[in-house]
């Protein structure tokens, strides 16, 4: 389709967009702005599509448009903080079922499209529908409707034949092209159970690492369907998101010291527990973990997802102000895999008004524990779990972590005395630097808060 050239130039602005939008994403102190800038480019790109010439159903249009930017306003002013990484598993699943519809659609109307471009539209289809229904169900796990991972007997075998008979129907319709309606519902139906099957067994503590994998396929999906609509907007769009998630997927897989194969195909959750550990956790009193603090040097505060659950930002950074009112270093340490997707921690913690500055991850504060009075834990296990450096016969085993257990005292604050998602006992917990405050955090934080306060 020839376009005219202001229709071009807008989607051509509008990629330019999402480009400088991906870049001020990729640091706190500017991902604000590049949500904004981005999302000017999509508006410039959705006004330039309703300028194309002949183009049918702008009624329709106008109205998707209209119920879905309504339902996301809406949705977007009432999630929680908590609750982000299942909304942005769903909303990415929905980007990847949008590119797989936009392929069922050009393959039913049956119109004859040249070799490369049928093989995009198919491998397009095929990646998109895996993350729709993958994705669905990474929500479900991250939403709590889904508890427990689900493993089928031979799993990996029935993994690998349901991806070989996509690609072989993937193929057919290549061949045969136009394809019959029939190998098109089973190749669809085939690639949307591939996708439930592939998610099922993972549990949470893989969730990172799978939410940006999706989000990689839904990018890559999203570029190949644009270059079948002949539209260069979602072409530069789709590919830019697949190579971001694709190095996203890659830095967090490193940082659990997991390939990808491994996190797909062998879960954690049915790996070994690791060797047994001796010894007893010790617990402390709020008012002894204030005293510690009180009168440290330096504290390095170690949030995870326990901290987002029972919303203890807020008294968390309230905590921190006290204790350098005192004269006390207080610093962040953040590892990649904290939380339940990348960069979780750093956007509650920068919510709650913590300066970027004090915000640092794994590779910049590792060597400062050694000179840290305390570390305070705040609902995070097996990024602190020394296990990993030792245990070879534990799952975690080799995964980088923060070096919580090399500080002088280390403070522990989590409601019980459970294991965290890898299901493997924290060594940490044991070791005699180490004491224990049970509780829930936003409490615990603040009863800490009040014996800061009486000590001046």
């Amino acid at each position: 389709m020839n376009l005219p050239l202001y229709v071009q130039g807008a989607w051509f602005v509008g990629a330019l967009l999402f480009i400088a939008g991906l870049k001020g994403m990729s640091s706190p102190a500017s991902a604000r702005k590049g949500i904004v800038i981005a999302g000017y480019g999509m508006l410039i790109a959705i006004a330039a599509t309703f300028l194309v010439p002949g183009l049918k159903n702008l009624g329709l249009m106008a109205l998707a448009l209209a119920v879905g930017g309504a339902a996301a306003w809406i949705s977007g002013q009432k999630v929680k903080m908590t609750d982000m990484p299942q909304m942005v598993a769903i909303y990415n699943g929905m980007g990847g079922g949008a590119a797989a519809a936009i392929a069922a659609v050009e393959f039913a109307k049956g119109d004859a499209h040249g070799v490369v471009t049928t093989t995009l539209a198919v491998l397009g289809a095929l990646i998109g529908a895996v993350s729709f229904t993958g994705s669905c169900v990474a929500w479900a796990k991250l939403q709590g409707v889904l508890n427990k991972a689900i493993r089928l007997p031979a799993q990996n075998a029935i993994n690998v034949l349901l991806a070989l008979n996509a690609i072989g129907l993937g193929i057919a319709m290549i061949v045969m092209a136009p394809a019959q309606p029939e190998l098109i519902y089973f190749f669809f139906a085939i690639a949307l159970v591939l996708g439930l099957i592939v998610t099922l067994p993972i549990g949470g503590a893989d969730m990172p690492v799978v939410i940006s994998l999706f989000n990689a396929f839904t990018g890559l999906a999203v570029g190949f369907e644009g270059y079948v609509l002949g539209n260069p907007a979602l072409i530069i769009a789709g590919i830019v998101v697949g190579a971001a998630g694709t190095l996203l997927t890659q830095l967090m897989a490193k940082a659990m010291n997991r390939p990808l194969s491994n996190i797909l195909f062998t879960p954690m959750a049915a790996a070994g527990g690791g060797e047994a550990i001796s010894g007893t956790m010790k617990e402390v009193g709020a008012i002894d973990a204030a005293a510690m603090m009180r009168y440290a040097s330096k504290v390095i505060i170690v949030p995870g997802y326990g901290m987002a659950v029972a919303h203890a930002q807020h008294k968390v950074w309230e905590m921190t102000a006290l204790l350098e009112e005192a004269g006390v270093e207080v610093k962040f340490a953040i590892h990649p895999v904290a939380g339940r997707m990348p960069g979780h921690m750093n956007v509650l913690l920068a919510e709650a008004g913590v300066p970027y500055d004090k915000i640092f991850d794994l590779e910049e504060i590792n060597g400062e524990f050694g000179q840290a009075d305390v570390a305070l834990v705040i609902g995070a296990n097996d990024v602190v779990n020394p296990s990993a450096r030792t245990d070879k016969s534990s799952p975690i085993y080799g995964m980088p972590i923060l070096d919580a257990d090399k500080a002088q005292n280390v403070i522990v604050i989590k409601r019980g005395k459970g294991t965290g998602y890898s299901g493997v006992e924290n060594a940490l917990f044991y070791t005699d630097n180490c004491r224990m405050l049970y509780g829930d955090a936003q409490p615990m934080a603040g009863e800490i808060i009040q014996h800061l306060k009486a000590m001046g």
